[in-house]
């Protein structure tokens, strides 16, 4: 599972060849989120709300590349790295 990013302690991930709708895998501490790409929602799980509040506002700001990297990823390619969120 490539990591596409790390930003205040909370990890972007996607997987190799998953399930649509093209999403991807937040970790902070022990809790585990999944993101819809193209809604940009909690599809799965839960993370706090001031993580959540940061991975919605990073994802909106890198959703063409989160796009570019699902593709990738769902082709077994490696989806690349995503600038993390300053």
């Amino acid at each position: 599972m490539p990591e596409l990013t790390r930003f205040f302690g909370i990890r972007i991930t996607m997987y190799f060849s998953d399930h649509n709708p093209p999403h991807f895998h937040a970790e902070y501490g022990d809790d585990e989120a999944v993101f819809g790409i193209q809604e940009l929602a909690v599809l799965e799980g839960q993370l706090s709300k001031r993580a959540t509040r940061l991975v919605l506002e990073w994802a909106a700001m890198h959703q063409a590349e989160l796009m570019e990297a699902w593709n990738a990823a769902s082709n077994n390619e490696a989806p690349g790295k995503i600038s993390p969120l300053e």
